[in-house]
């Protein structure tokens, strides 16, 4: 078994320091004797940001039309905006002219390949830490592991994630989905889905470390969701009520509302302002607000003012 100091069954991936190992303080704001607390790591990551300048970047110069493969983030006002400004999104490689963006959460080698043998500019805005995962799938498989996904199955980076880990590639969302029997005695190697956590990690590393010849666990889960969902529990432990801002497609936000309901029932996963209700806020003197990845400063500023606007009425 292979692994690092602090879990012998993990190895760290690579990680991209684009943000403070402590980061900003909280921003605390007050209303009507409500305190509104916003977590200290919410909304873009690099990854997200990178990839919308990159599109910003093909819509000013790069062949048109332009289209994304799948929305470049879950995010449907963004994914809206960038509608309207001409980037199209489509679903599958079906055209010769123009520029296709892949998405933030990537895609399968094969997916690539066809685009470029149409011709087609092809733009790579995936997540750099997606495409460290990506990478170690691919060294995994082809050291002759059998390798191991941590992640939705149907989430489009674990769709991509198995065109580089191999048809045989195993899925599962937890320990609990292992085929066990299935790999027994042999040499096992495990990637990770970028928006699990840790603890679902080191649970799977448990479950297989008795059952596997050799095990090869890497960390994937990406740095700033990390950061995100440490921030979030870290609020959830201190309020009376969590809102959590970012689109419902949106693994990772899901992610911080999973996290946060299990400390703090009365938390709200929210799409926009508008969906906030008065009767959330009853009794409650701390308001938390964090948000996903890929949810813009704009939204979490919409949700503060309108949280400020419902504590003071």
């Amino acid at each position: 078994m292979h692994g690092s100091e602090d879990d012998p069954a993990v190895q760290d991936s690579a990680s991209y320091d684009e943000e403070p190992e402590r980061g900003p303080e909280r921003r605390h704001v007050h209303a009507g004797g409500t305190e509104i607390v916003v977590a200290r790591y919410a909304g873009y990551c690099y990854g997200v940001e990178r990839a919308l300048r990159l599109t910003g970047e093909a819509l000013e110069g790069a062949p048109a039309p332009v289209a994304t493969l799948g929305p470049i983030i879950h995010n449907p006002s963004v994914v809206g905006s960038l509608e309207e400004r001409g980037v199209r999104v489509v679903d599958d490689v079906t055209t010769d002219v123009g520029t296709l963006i892949v998405r933030t959460h990537g895609v399968s080698p094969d997916v690539i390949a066809r685009a470029r043998s149409r011709r087609l500019n092809v733009v790579d805005a995936t997540c750099p830490f997606v495409s460290v995962a990506q990478r170690k799938a691919a060294q995994l498989r082809e050291a002759g592991y059998a390798v191991v996904i941590l992640g939705e199955r149907d989430h489009p980076e674990v769709v991509g994630l198995q065109g580089f880990a191999g048809a045989d590639a195993v899925v599962v969302e937890d320990a609990s989905g292992l085929p066990v029997e299935r790999l027994r005695g042999r040499r096992v190697g495990v990637v990770v889905q970028t928006t699990q956590t840790r603890a679902n990690l080191s649970a799977l590393a448990a479950e297989l470390a008795p059952v596997a010849r050799e095990l090869l666990v890497f960390n994937t889960v990406c740095d700033a969701t990390e950061k995100r969902q440490s921030a979030a529990c870290e609020l959830a432990e201190e309020v009376d009520v969590v809102v959590v801002v970012g689109g419902r497609n949106s693994a990772n936000t899901a992610r911080l509302a999973q996290l946060c309901q299990a400390i703090e029932p009365r938390t709200h996963h929210i799409e926009s302002a508008a969906e906030l209700r008065p009767e959330w806020l009853e009794g409650a003197a701390r308001v938390g607000v964090t948000a996903g990845a890929s949810t813009p400063d704009e939204e979490i500023e919409a949700t503060v003012r309108a949280l400020l606007d419902l504590c003071g009425e």
